[in-house]
């Protein structure tokens, strides 16, 4: 396993882990709710013979702190002060379902740290339909803090309407990967997402679902690669 280093945020320590030549352009890798910085590990070999990669735990997962307190507008505040505290400008933010709404966030107020975004299965800001409920804890240890479900189900059930305004105001060049109608994510909404955003394309990789970068990890870089390469 690699090196785990931590970093002090605001009120949080952050860990995280790095791979990559130190001069290669800034990646910044945002998980799932329930993993860590280790869900990219299928692909971050490939990423990090063009980048160096950082793959931080988000506040309440993994190696992280777990302060109870949680919420997209948090998990963006701890990545805006992530690339901060490890002066990284203007870098390729990938985001997976909340880490690719928190992704989202960082590019809507901080245009200025997004060089690229990609956004993987990211749950569009609108309100979920049905409504989502929270399950029961699981009896088993978790590698995450349950309150952080119970936040993210909230806002997926009312989201801030200025989410969704703002998304022609994201001037990051844009991904969306979409993972087919096995995904539990309406596929017709990420359509609607990426058609707002101005400089924006959708790939579906048919038959990945939910989970694109792990059951398509080929596919899932094909589609990295011909959306980091050179621009016209």
């Amino acid at each position: 396993m690699d090196e785990v280093k931590k970093v002090q945020v605001a009120d949080v320590q952050l860990a995280y882990r790095q791979w990559g030549e130190p001069d290669a352009p800034p990646a910044v890798l945002l998980h799932c709710l329930g993993e860590d910085g280790e869900d990219w590990r299928g692909v971050v070999g490939q990423l990090a013979t063009t980048h160096h990669v950082y793959a931080p735990d988000l506040r309440g997962h993994g190696r992280s702190d777990w302060p109870g307190e949680y919420g997209f507008e948090r998990w963006r505040d701890d990545v805006i002060g992530f690339l901060r505290a490890l002066e990284l400008d203007r870098v390729t933010l990938i985001g997976h379902s909340l880490g690719g709404m928190t992704a989202l966030l960082v590019a809507l107020d901080r245009p200025d740290l997004v060089d690229r975004l990609i956004l993987e299965e990211s749950p569009p800001p609108r309100p979920a339909e049905p409504p989502q409920q929270v399950p029961e804890r699981p009896g088993e240890p978790l590698g995450f803090d349950w309150e952080a479900k119970a936040a993210v189900v909230a806002q997926r059930n009312a989201p801030d309407p200025r989410w969704w305004d703002g998304l022609p105001e994201i001037t990051a060049p844009t991904l969306v990967i979409a993972g087919g109608p096995e995904s539990h994510i309406p596929q017709q909404h990420l359509a609607e997402m990426a058609a707002l955003i101005p400089d924006c394309r959708l790939v579906t990789i048919e038959g990945a679902g939910h989970l694109v970068h792990e059951e398509r990890p080929l596919e899932y870089l094909d589609a990295v690669r011909a959306f980091l390469g050179p621009r016209p």
